[in-house]
């Protein structure tokens, strides 16, 4: 059974190991017009407990870097390639990425951000569906298409990478700083002009 109430996946039991190991399907937060979407791979603990993602210990570093930025995360919309917790934190898996893949594409053209920022390896793959290698592209932005659409897509470490090896934290905020550049907080306005 699947249900989805605009961008908001309601209900969905595609892949059984994630629907058993789910509290609940977390979905996106922020504007469903933000000129910034952030792309994780999944719900962990807390943002299964919380039904938000990004609220545990790295989405704290990813609010730090937004602020930094200028930005708020109520700027931004932040979501998941996977809407369930895996087991265990586990990668999802091609499969359950695949299953979750068309709720993210109508997320990503309901929302039509000026720049897609993935958080990591997996969401970076995912999303640019080729071999990423995080640390030494990020920061660059490329064009990909996405669900038949030409799309911007910055790729970013993720922010837990920051807890684990401190040498990640400039190549985090730079890319987070870089992503900033392509909004103007005060008009709203895109700086995509120069791009």
């Amino acid at each position: 059974m699947e249900e989805v109430e605009g961008i908001d996946v309601v209900a969905c039991e595609r892949c059984p190991k994630l629907v058993e190991s789910r509290s609940r399907i977390v979905n996106g937060v922020g504007p469903a017009d933000a000129a910034l979407l952030f792309v994780g791979e999944g719900p962990g603990a807390k943002e299964d407990s919380q039904g938000e993602p990004f609220v545990g210990r790295s989405g704290g570093v990813l609010d730090d870097a937004l602020l930094e930025a200028g930005l708020d995360r109520g700027d931004v919309r932040i979501a998941n390639c996977v809407r369930c917790r895996p087991p265990d934190n586990r990668d999802p898996t091609t499969e359950e990425l695949g299953n979750c893949r068309g709720y993210l594409e109508h997320e990503i053209d309901t929302v039509d951000p000026e720049l897609l920022i993935t958080l990591g390896k997996v969401p970076a793959e995912h999303l640019l569906e080729r071999d990423v290698a995080v640390t030494a592209e990020a920061g660059t932005v490329v064009d990909a298409e996405i669900a038949g659409q030409r799309r911007r897509v910055l790729v970013c470490v993720h922010p837990a990478a920051t807890l684990y090896d401190r040498s990640q934290a400039d190549t985090f905020t730079d890319a987070i700083a870089k992503a900033a550049e392509y909004t103007d907080e005060e008009s709203g306005q895109s700086r995509l002009g120069g791009f």
